[in-house]
């Protein structure tokens, strides 16, 4: 009876595991069956089982029938799949052959696990045909076309475009260095302060002058020489004539061509400024302790008459309160 019992249960198992083998299904596919010589295609391994059973993928090495080369593989993939207790893993390899020919992929063999018993399954066998390239001998031999051209892109000239530029850059500057030299200017020099009003700096000067007492000192010469120096000095600032690289008859007669810069009064007053000193400094002149006063009173009224006065802001002047808010005065 035992013995019965006994042969009842292994033949129970036997049905389970056929059940679970029969459930699990492996195949095999390429992309395309014909290529040329050097192509690549794609050969999936693919296995369709039960979601609690464990299998294992057959290794495929690097050559398949000696003549087809295996490049490279991807890694054990999960496919979606309608029903919970079915699953597909798939795996790909990319493969090539370099002779024509038909080549025979054999099957490959799944291993599994049902109930603590292993199995197998194999896939289907392949067969990659690969072809050559017709070629026309009617026509004899031809001449290989040359490789085409790729196009140019940004990267592969930006090398030679920053290259240009710094080029450029040195040589500019080279010259701007060269030409600073020449002027005998530093090459790089830092911004310059605001310039101060022509009549703010011909003053200061005239105060100096009048502060060293230079005619005092028997130093008349000198003292008629810087006077009109910064008289000089004022009218390069405020009017642009040149007039320290002028002689005063040069000066004079710039006044004179333009007349609207200055009228009359100051027009004589500077010409007679300008030719006092010349007799001093040319002619050797020594005009009367008065008359060196004079020269340099002169010269602060014709700076300060004819200075550019700057505009200043008009000042907004409160308007006058309502008549409600002003406060009536009683006079007594």
């Amino acid at each position: 009876m035992i013995q019965h019992i006994l042969i009842i249960l292994f033949i129970s198992a036997g049905i389970v595991q056929s059940t679970e083998a029969q459930r699990i299904k492996a195949s095999a596919s390429l992309d395309s069956t014909n290529i040329l010589i050097g192509d690549q295609v794609t050969l999936y391994l693919k296995v369709d089982k039960p979601v609690d059973v464990n299998v294992n993928f057959p290794k495929v090495g690097k050559t398949i029938s000696d003549k087809i080369e295996v490049l490279g593989n991807s890694e054990v993939d999960t496919i979606p799949s309608d029903n919970e207790k079915i699953e597909t893993l798939l795996q790909a390899y990319i493969i090539t052959c370099f002779d024509s020919g038909s080549y025979y992929i054999p099957n490959y063999w799944f291993g599994f696990d049902v109930n603590g018993l292993t199995d197998s399954t194999p896939t289907n066998s392949l067969t990659l045909n690969v072809r050559t390239l017709a070629i026309d001998t009617t026509k004899g031999p031809t001449d290989i076309k040359m490789p085409y051209d790729a196009p140019v892109t940004l990267k592969e000239v930006m090398p030679y475009i920053l290259g240009i530029i710094l080029i450029g850059a040195i040589l500019f500057f080279i010259l701007y260095s060269i030409k600073r030299k020449k002027q005998n200017k530093p090459i790089f020099s830092l911004p310059q302060k605001p310039k101060e009003p022509a009549h703010v700096i011909a003053l200061r000067e005239l105060d100096r002058i009048k502060a060293e007492k230079l005619w005092q000192k028997d130093k008349i010469k000198q003292y008629y020489s810087e006077v009109t120096d910064a008289v000089r000095t004022y009218i390069e600032n405020r009017f642009e004539i040149g007039a320290m690289e002028q002689t005063s008859e040069e000066t004079i007669s710039a006044f004179r061509y333009r007349r609207d810069l200055l009228n009359d009064k100051h027009f004589e007053n500077l010409k007679q400024m300008l030719t006092i000193a010349d007799m001093v400094k040319f002619a050797k002149f020594i005009p009367l302790p008065d008359e060196h006063n004079k020269v340099l009173f002169d010269s602060y009224f014709f700076v300060n008459e004819t200075k550019k006065e700057v505009e200043k802001p008009v000042e907004k002047k409160d308007k006058p309160e309502e008549n409600g808010n002003v406060e009536e005065v009683v006079l007594k």
